[in-house]
């Protein structure tokens, strides 16, 4: 896991080498353990390297092959030992113990294709002199992170969002990201970013840039499968899923640092840290980390050290306070680099904070469990309307013992979220304060997509998983642990467990009210009952009704000197001590955000 930077000339166009070495020198954070950089004409690579595998100097970035190709390489190939065997049967021959020397061999044995055979989460570049180009590839989910800048100049990546910023004359918000985010609370659902003109390589799809001609070609290498639904019983199916993600865990185990994971106590991230607990091979207990919530109503602790005392966990319980909040509220909100809606993002910054200062380098956590299994009580409608409206009615009925889904309930997220012109409506009354100018105009395209999957499971699963609900987790989870030097590995989204979930008749995903229960047949034998049957779910849920209570005067303050909001909210009408808790913190972090990255105000 590092942060890797590159920059190449357009055709009858230079670049000074300063430039890489500023970029990489805004990602240091990112790769505490070392830094590269390679220049070929006008192609330029840089590196920061965080050593997890072969802490030699044999794992040094950029790395060359045979001078034939040079990557830079941000992520980890997981089945790496797997793959570098049967390169060895085909000739090739190793210098490393590392994976980024297994991800060149592959490139050079089986071309772009070779991506199609690793399990991990990566984005890297590889500038290939053999057929004079850039190969650039992001994992299937986008978990690792890959940004670009296709100028009139040049063509430049990163990361990383601020290393492309210095090299815009200007720095613009992208209006239709912006009014997404404020009006709809969706953020991360396309390929643009809140910056104008700095865009994201799609999760699942390679970039080539043509060096002869400075020509850009973006492909998709992955697509989810849904064609091969498992027939098999429940029990056959539990076996199935608890093997899959034995093997995801066991993957992410692998390390030369020490591994941790986080708790927060929920269904999740506990079936990982019971799972990991008994793999693990190292000194003591293997370690847990949880952020305590000081509001009655969000505090998880006591669950979290129900895992801990059934597991043998070594848990550090930290709680963070309002002054922690404070203290660090500019920093998380830089190391996100774009607006986020809740302040929850900062109880996860804390909890990898603590992991650097403990020195667990690599942190397993629960991302992706609930996308995958369907554990949000929003995709019940999917699910029963595929049964028909009567067995919709009746099977509603009979889950809500074990579920907090009433009928009304049901029925009004039916409603909700499979019409498009309701919802919108019903979103532009709440966000009145917007001007109505821009709110008369705007259109969200993801929101029509949303209602149409809402119509059907699967397709509401794919667009959670690409678009609408897991990007912007894994956004925050990246940042969040990157910013400390630390590694996260996300096992339920390995790319055989997810299909092996999505591929799971959905009866044994919910069942009689329960969410995700196939993974509760799973995690039985291991956790508390008070664990695997739980109804409520919370995750690192920040305080906020503490929080921002007594942050509400510097948050108003700040978005009424805001010259960015002049431009979207319509501030005689704003009345913002009546506004909810969440829409106060979205302006407040629009404001901070426009501060810290210097927003020009134009719309």
């Amino acid at each position: 896991m590092c942060g890797i930077s590159g920059i190449v000339a357009k055709p009858n166009h230079t670049v000074e080498p300063d430039i890489i070495k500023k970029m990489n020198a805004l990602i240091a954070h990112r790769g505490p353990d070392g830094e590269g950089f390679y220049q070929h004409e006008q192609t330029f690579l840089g590196h920061r390297r965080l050593a997890i595998l072969d802490l030699s100097d044999q794992g040094k970035q950029p790395m060359h092959w045979k001078d034939q190709y040079v990557i830079s390489f941000n992520g980890e190939v997981y089945n790496y030992l797997e793959i570098r065997d049967e390169l060895k049967l085909a000739g090739y021959a190793f210098n490393s113990e590392c994976d980024t020397e297994v991800i060149l061999a592959a490139y050079a044995h089986w071309g772009e294709a070779c991506v199609e055979r690793f399990n991990g989460m990566w984005a890297f570049a590889i500038h290939d002199k053999v057929r004079n180009q850039v190969f650039c590839s992001r994992d299937r989910f986008g978990i690792k992170p890959f940004y670009y800048l296709d100028s009139e100049s040049c063509f430049a990546f990163g990361s990383e969002i601020k290393q492309l910023l210095f090299l815009q004359k200007e720095v613009k918000v992208c209006k239709d990201v912006i009014l997404e985010f404020l009006i709809t609370g969706l953020e991360d659902c396309t390929d643009q970013t809140f910056f104008k003109d700095i865009l994201k390589l799609p999760g699942g799809h390679n970039l080539s840039i043509d060096l002869h001609d400075g020509s850009i070609k973006i492909q998709p290498y992955y697509h989810i499968n849904f064609e091969s639904e498992h027939a098999g019983n429940l029990e056959d199916c539990v076996t199935e899923y608890r093997n899959s993600l034995e093997q995801a865990v066991r993957f992410r185990m692998r390390s030369d640092v020490k591994v941790g994971t986080c708790l927060s106590g929920g269904l999740d991230s506990s079936s990982i840290a019971a799972m990991a607990s008994k793999m693990y091979e190292g000194d003591g207990n293997f370690t847990a980390i949880h952020a305590k919530s000081e509001e009655a109503e969000t505090d998880e602790s006591l669950f979290a050290k129900d895992v801990a005392e059934h597991c043998e966990l070594d848990l550090h319980v930290i709680e963070p306070s309002y002054d922690d909040f404070v203290a660090h509220l500019k920093d998380v909100i830089y190391t996100q680099e774009e607006p986020f809606g809740s302040a929850s993002v900062a109880m996860q910054y804390f909890v990898l904070k603590h992991a650097r200062s403990i020195n667990c380098i690599v942190m397993l956590d629960g991302q992706g469990g609930d996308e995958t299994l369907l554990g949000y009580e929003k995709y019940y409608p999917a699910y029963l309307k595929n049964q028909g409206r009567l067995a919709l009615i009746k099977n509603t009925l009979k889950s809500s013992k074990n579920s907090k889904l009433s009928l009304s309930k049901a029925i009004q997220f039916q409603l909700y979220f499979t019409n498009y012109k309701l919802r919108l409506k019903r979103l532009k009354r709440k966000n009145g304060f917007v001007k109505q100018t821009l709110l008369n105009a705007f259109k969200s395209e993801p929101l029509k997509a949303m209602a149409g999957a809402y119509k059907d499971i699967k397709s509401l699963q794919k667009q959670e998983i690409l678009s609408t609900q897991l990007p912007h987790l894994l956004k925050y989870e990246d940042k969040n642990a990157m910013r400390h030097g630390v590694e996260t590995r996300l096992p339920f989204i390995d790319y055989n467990t997810l299909e092996t979930a999505i591929n799971t008749n959905d009866n044994y995903k919910i069942h009689e009210g329960w969410t995700k229960y196939i993974l509760r047949k799973v995690v039985d034998p291991i956790l508390p009952k008070s664990i695997v049957w739980r109804k409520n779910k919370l995750g690192f849920n920040a305080p906020e009704g503490i929080w921002l209570k007594k942050h509400g005067q510097v948050m108003e303050e700040a978005v009424i000197n805001s010259k960015l909001l002049d431009n979207l909210v319509d501030k005689k009408s704003l009345a913002f001590k009546n506004l909810p808790l969440r829409t106060q913190w979205k302006l407040y972090n629009i404001a901070v955000w426009e501060e810290l990255y210097h927003i020009s105000p134009e719309i």
